[in-house]
């Protein structure tokens, strides 16, 4: 027990230092996966000449919004390497939670603001 009276909640080394090699290995393939949407994303835009503006504003939303999501778990998951108790893995699981659900809320309100906006703009008689 420690200092409080609570037993210590520790990760075996082992398996710490099999979980940081995972979540390193987590971290590059997000990276390669960010560069390889973004390629996509470019080519699309390329293709719909059309629909540039809109597409270009809605890829490159949804590139962020990715960005911002994965790089949130992967800071979870970190943080859950370097929890001293349960209790703070539960604090840290709530937390989690409960922001990723106001920031998925919030996304798809401005995704639904920007197809809205790119579907009037792209329906605008041109002249």
């Amino acid at each position: 027990m420690d200092q409080n009276g609570r037993d210590r909640f520790e990760i075996p080394k082992d398996m710490r230092s099999m979980a940081e090699a995972s979540f390193e290995q987590a971290r590059k393939a997000f990276e390669t996966f960010v560069s390889n949407t973004q390629q996509a994303a470019s080519s699309i835009e390329q293709r719909n000449a059309a629909m540039k503006d809109g597409a270009r504003d809605i890829s490159g939303k949804l590139i962020s919004f990715a960005e911002k999501n994965v790089t949130s778990s992967l800071d979870y998951a970190e943080s859950l390497l370097k929890a001293k108790d349960f209790t703070e893995v539960m604090r840290l699981h709530s937390d989690y939670v409960q922001t990723q659900m106001r920031t998925l809320s919030e996304q798809a309100s401005e995704m639904g603001q920007l197809v809205s906006r790119a579907a009037m703009d792209a329906a605008r008689p041109k002249g």
